[in-house]
């Protein structure tokens, strides 16, 4: 009789931690949803301009606040691993997200682009992840994207195709300087 009531209690408590985890990412997507606007839609194929790379294997790593990698972004799914693939196109960088919806970073938004070996609870050690900062319209703080391609030599061309995307006279870009 104790042992059945001591699993009991443990069971219930399980069940507890995990109704407490479920509504705290609820509730952190209520918040992220408020103070991130609404997120671009990847245009059609013939209007993303030319391919500058071709698809990278990656994975989708989170996006943050900009400047704070420990403040993941949850609404819109933007807290969601996955598995994907990049592209940069002439208009922006696609992540096309396996079991998420994709990501559209459009050149006119990208602010900065780097790499690191971690962020929201993802470390990978060197600089393996890309971060891409940008601000979606409407949100003048922004976000850091990250993606850590499969390969190292994709890691290069991703860093290097998205910087070529980044307009220096841009206003958002001047006050990263």
């Amino acid at each position: 009789m104790r042992q059945a009531l001591t699993i009991g209690a443990l069971l219930a408590l399980g069940l507890l931690a995990l109704w407490l985890m479920r509504r705290g990412w609820r509730n952190r997507g209520e918040r992220t949803a408020a103070v991130v606007p609404d997120l671009p839609e990847a245009p059609a194929d013939g209007v993303r301009g030319p391919a500058l790379t071709g698809p990278m294997e990656a994975t989708y790593v989170s996006s943050t606040r900009s400047g704070d990698w420990l403040d993941r972004v949850v609404a819109h799914d933007l807290g969601v691993r996955s598995s994907a693939e990049a592209q940069v196109f002439g208009q922006g960088v696609l992540i096309a997200r396996r079991g998420a919806p994709d990501i559209w970073v459009p050149a006119h938004a990208l602010r900065a682009v780097g790499s690191t070996s971690g962020m929201a609870g993802k470390y990978v050690g060197g600089d393996g992840i890309v971060v891409l900062t940008w601000a979606p319209d409407g949100d003048e703080r922004g976000l850091d994207t990250g993606v850590r391609p499969r390969r190292a030599e994709d890691r290069i061309r991703l860093l290097e195709a998205s910087r070529e995307l980044i307009d220096p006279a841009s206003p958002a870009t001047k006050e990263q300087q």
